[in-house]
């Protein structure tokens, strides 16, 4: 007998489905015992079905707006006291959402509740119209989270201000100007916490694809000798290296020529189907008579529905590479299908890149 099939995962608009809308209101109960429940849950619930994710968070910030007192400092006051009832992360999104729509009025409180709500989500989102409507003001406030001793309020500062920062309306004059945001991210540019330094990476990493010699020029200025700094620079040139640049190579110290000899880049199996397992393998001999940083990637020429190819460069190690020193390396990767990228038959073509140069080339075939 078949097993049966294992149930479809919940929809990512499920996180505001109905359990969870009862939730919100009974928290909101217990912290403002006169909080109308019920109006609340025909409201928050009419045609709940339809609703996609961000509609649904969106109708809760809308309800909660005709159900809490019209004040709003009083209704900032409730919010906060909400905030640490709410049990998932992604809900708690409602509160900067609620401040990004209706504390446009009240600057100085939306922006205290804004790094408040941080910590138990994200109020990256909740910022930017503040950002759009008064630049300079909000920088400013930001400038002095990137110094607060709350890692969730220093990634905001960052993070926040993100020139292309993904799903969030865009800050026009950020990105024809970086150096507006220059004040934060030198604040954080050795930040002890991953969790910042990621956010600092990924704002310089915006700015490459609108303005790679600005970022370039800073980083050159910065002291990468520093682990910290150094990391940060690593994940905000990533793209640059995956493209061969030059400058971004030199910056991570991989700038010269391999001087390497290759034992051969194995691609196997030959011939895969989706879902499989592709390997690959090379074996680098230094031929240099001193230390050779090396950035390896490898680049693979995805068959298109025309028939025609794309490449995509993935990472694969950044090495020293000692006098005479061997390095064999392997990576897996499975053959499948995501949102952003569908597989088709045809012949894949794989480059063995090692500081930007294409060393090597290889191939496997996809079948139907």
């Amino acid at each position: 007998m078949t097993a049966p099939a294992p149930p479809p995962a919940p929809a990512l608009k499920d996180i505001f489905d109905l359990a969870r809308l009862r939730h919100i209101a009974a928290q909101t109960a217990a912290v403002h015992p006169s909080f109308d429940a019920r109006r609340f849950l025909k409201e928050a619930s009419r045609e709940l079905e339809a609703l996609s994710l961000m509609q649904r968070l969106r109708r809760v910030t809308e309800t909660l707006h005709a159900t809490l007192p019209e004040d709003f400092p009083t209704a900032v006051d409730i919010l906060r006291r909400l905030a640490p009832r709410l049990e998932h992360r992604f809900v708690t999104l409602v509160l900067p959402d609620y401040v990004a729509l209706y504390g446009e009025r009240h600057f100085e409180l939306s922006l205290e509740a804004l790094r408040f709500f941080t910590p138990f989500g994200s109020s990256e989102f909740g910022v930017r119209p503040f950002l759009q409507k008064d630049l300079a003001r909000t920088l400013r406030v930001m400038e002095q989270w990137s110094r607060d001793p709350d890692d969730h309020v220093r990634r905001l500062a960052s993070e926040g201000c993100r020139p292309l920062l993904p799903w969030a309306t865009r800050i026009d004059a950020l990105r024809a100007d970086p150096s507006r945001a220059l004040p934060i991210l030198e604040n954080l540019r050795a930040d002890p916490s991953p969790y910042v330094r990621k956010s600092v990476a990924n704002h310089l990493n915006d700015i490459t694809k609108v303005d790679p010699g600005w970022v370039l020029d800073r980083l050159g200025q910065w002291p990468l000798e520093q682990p910290a700094t150094a990391w940060i620079a690593r994940h905000a040139l990533r793209n640059l290296v995956k493209k061969g640049d030059a400058r971004a190579l030199a910056l991570l110290g991989a700038g010269a020529r391999a001087q390497v000899r290759l034992q051969g880049l194995t691609v196997s199996p030959r011939t895969l189907r989706r879902g499989d397992q592709l390997t690959l393998s090379v074996r680098l001999e230094s031929t240099s008579d001193t230390p050779q940083r090396l950035v390896v990637d490898y680049a693979v020429h995805y068959v298109k529905k025309s028939g025609t190819t794309s490449a995509k460069v993935f990472k694969w190690k950044t090495l020293t590479l000692a006098p005479g020193a061997v390095e064999s390396l392997s990576r897996r990767q499975r053959i499948r299908d995501f949102s952003t990228r569908t597989h088709y038959a045809g012949r894949h073509e794989v480059d063995l890149l090692v500081n930007g140069e294409r060393l090597a080339r290889s191939f496997f075939d996809l079948e139907d």
